[in-house]
């Protein structure tokens, strides 16, 4: 793999300077609880800041440049204004995802000149290039991965849908930047959230929900249970990934050599 670009290794600045922006869904919501509702189609807008790994989620109700523009105004208005914005540039989208790549592409095009004069400039990085911007690196991947399955058909409302969408987004603005150690005397580990509010962000305690039956739950009880099922999902696969190749080859039985 290539060196990092700058942007993602120069110290200073400030959290969401540097953005990778990618859409996650569609997501089916519900307008109200009860029989009789309809079912609609929701997006996740994904903002990932390059140096810190800050994540930040934002539900958006449709695939149109209006709504985009109004994510965007809002993700601005509560993170910052970015100095620059990068894109996968849609090659290595299939399906659904085509879709979206396609309509992030043009949303950014019709734009760039109105806010490169505000000082926000869009990118469209290489195909298969997760060092450039981080947009397709492993976390972010997974991120999209468990969003779509753990809520992809729960039906919730948006208010439901988009308070999950926060709590999972704590969550991950939680998680050690760095491998834990073993070691009691060592620091707490830095998080994004640190960057963000100077310490980790925590939720309300809360009883163990994931082996519950749904029916049996209240419609708050069930927006809990959806976060205990993404974060045991994207932890594990979190966890793994952070730790050292060699570990993990002496645990599946293969000796290490060279390490």
């Amino acid at each position: 793999m290539g060196n990092l670009p700058q942007h993602r290794v120069t110290p200073g600045g400030f959290p969401f300077e540097n953005v990778a922006l990618d859409y996650a869904g569609p997501i089916q919501a519900v307008t109200r609880q009860g029989r009789g509702c309809k079912v609609t189609k929701v997006y996740i807008g994904i903002f990932v800041c390059c140096a810190t790994k800050a994540i930040h989620l934002k539900l958006v109700g449709d695939l149109t440049s209006n709504t985009f523009i109004l994510a965007l105004r809002r993700f601005i208005s509560r993170r910052g204004k970015p100095t620059n914005i990068y894109s996968d540039n849609g090659t290595s989208f299939v399906g659904a995802y085509n879709e979206i790549s396609k309509f992030i592409k043009a949303s950014c095009d019709g734009l760039t000149d109105t806010m490169a004069s505000d000082g926000v400039f869009f990118h469209f990085i290489p195909a298969y290039s997760p060092h450039f911007a981080g947009v397709a690196e492993a976390g972010v991947k997974s991120t999209k991965y468990h969003l779509v399955r753990v809520l992809g058909q729960c039906n919730l409302t948006y208010e439901e849908l988009n308070t999950t969408l926060v709590q999972i987004e704590a969550l991950l603005n939680s998680s050690p930047l760095t491998p834990l150690s073993s070691s009691p005397e060592d620091l707490t580990p830095l998080t994004p959230g640190h960057f963000l509010i100077g310490r980790p962000l925590v939720s309300l305690p809360s009883p163990e929900l994931r082996d519950r039956s749904t029916n049996t739950l209240t419609r708050f009880h069930r927006i809990e249970q959806l976060r205990q099922h993404f974060w045991s999902r994207w932890s594990k696969e979190y966890i793994f990934e952070q730790t050292p190749h060699t570990f993990r080859l002496e645990r599946n039985g293969v000796q290490a050599r060279g390490h």
